[in-house]
């Protein structure tokens, strides 16, 4: 049935067993001695998440107040480059940043109190003010809290969060418990 020329080939490598083995193995070891590339972790550092803000150097302290939905203000010293979305949801506030801070949904709409402090905020580009139209509450201060970085020229920012805000990402609109 088989061609001698394909059973040889066979009958060799079953005689001898040891030629079957992976690189890491030995003939005379029944356990395979795995290489440290698959015993080590693949990387040892540590991980960014969404959220992460960086502690700010001492007297380069940048500071902004989030005035929540029950009206009580919130102070936080913070770093030049973080941007509002991080800062409240490093210190646990309501703003909930559905797409990531991709400036994809409005869930992270603030109001800037001041108008003299909004005109020292960067202009907003095309993507945010397309989220910012489906903005529950939309004022001529609104800003989506994922695009606006602190800076010297905005020390002492104050923003508002709005009472409710707008997730088209999902289906059910329900309260908060």
């Amino acid at each position: 049935m088989f061609s001698r020329a394909i059973i040889t080939p066979i009958a060799h490598l079953l005689r001898r067993p040891h030629s079957c083995l992976l690189p890491w193995q030995t003939s005379s070891s029944p356990f395979p001695i795995l290489p440290s590339t698959l015993t080590q972790p693949f990387s040892t550092t540590l991980l960014r998440k969404h959220g992460h803000t960086t502690p700010p150097k001492p007297g380069e302290e940048l500071y902004v107040t989030f005035i929540d939905k029950s009206s009580n203000p919130h102070k936080f010293a913070v770093s030049a480059g973080d941007n509002l979305l991080d800062i409240a949801q490093e210190h646990d506030l309501d703003m909930e940043g559905a797409c990531g801070g991709s400036a994809a949904c409005s869930t992270c709409h603030v109001i800037v109190v001041d108008d003299a402090m909004y005109e020292r905020i960067p202009e907003a580009e095309d993507d945010e003010n397309d989220m910012l139209d489906l903005a529950f509450g939309l004022t001529e201060t609104s800003r989506l809290g994922c695009q606006v970085k602190m800076s010297k020229e905005i020390d002492g920012l104050v923003v508002k969060l709005p009472s409710m805000t707008r997730n088209l990402q999902s289906s059910d609109f329900s309260k908060k418990a």
